[in-house]
């Protein structure tokens, strides 16, 4: 599976601010490969923000689609107000391993059950517009054992194919590979084999 994810260093964040009836909207979006890194972004907002009338917040830790890995908060707002709007613009955003905070500060209106849906949902999108983005592959690792003199040419097709070599271990008859095959490609070694004359075994997972 290839899915986008955002493109920005663990620890750090992407930021914008929306205003609806004076109330102030600010919106942080984080790379959360897990659960964990959502939950630091969460604490940083609180710990930056400690005034603010909510923290609402939503994640996805995992792929497009992810049924576990997945939560999101309204934070003392109406239920069904903040949390699953955003989470709603972040699925439909096709992205995977992201983590949002809104954070709230009230500025005297009361927006109403629909204005606060809407406003916790534009906030995100706008945080979304411009989001730098990059492409994760699933991969499965396999081990292929080749000759010392076909492993420059294993590598070379591996290369070619966006195949990276994990590991190398060097045994007495050979070299023992171990290559992040993507997961929605099929294994076919027919091409290498006939390089390598044969002198190609596939040994499959750890």
């Amino acid at each position: 599976m290839r899915y986008p994810v955002p493109d920005l260093p663990l620890g750090s964040w992407r930021e914008s601010v929306t205003e609806v009836e004076k109330s102030r909207f600010i919106t942080w979006l984080c790379h959360a490969p897990d659960v964990a890194a959502f939950e630091s972004l969460l604490a940083e907002a609180r710990r930056v923000h400690p005034t603010a009338s909510h923290h609402c917040s939503a994640f996805i830790a995992g792929p497009p689609g992810e049924q576990n890995a997945i939560g999101f908060s309204d934070d003392g707002e109406p239920g069904g107000t903040a949390g699953r709007p955003m989470f709603q613009v972040l699925e439909g955003a096709g992205l995977g391993q992201v983590g949002c905070v809104v954070t709230r500060y009230f500025g005297g209106t009361k927006l109403g059950t629909g204005g606060l849906a809407r406003a916790y949902a534009q906030a995100v999108a706008k945080a979304l517009d411009g989001l730098p983005r990059r492409e994760v592959i699933e991969r499965s690792t396999l081990r292929l054992k080749v000759g010392f003199a076909g492993e420059a040419e294993a590598r070379a097709w591996l290369e070619s194919r966006d195949v990276p070599v994990e590991a190398a271990d060097y045994a007495s008859d050979g070299v023992l590979l171990s290559v992040g095959w993507p997961s929605d490609v099929e294994v076919d070694l027919t091409p290498l084999e006939a390089r390598l004359r044969g002198n190609l075994t596939l040994l499959g997972t750890p």
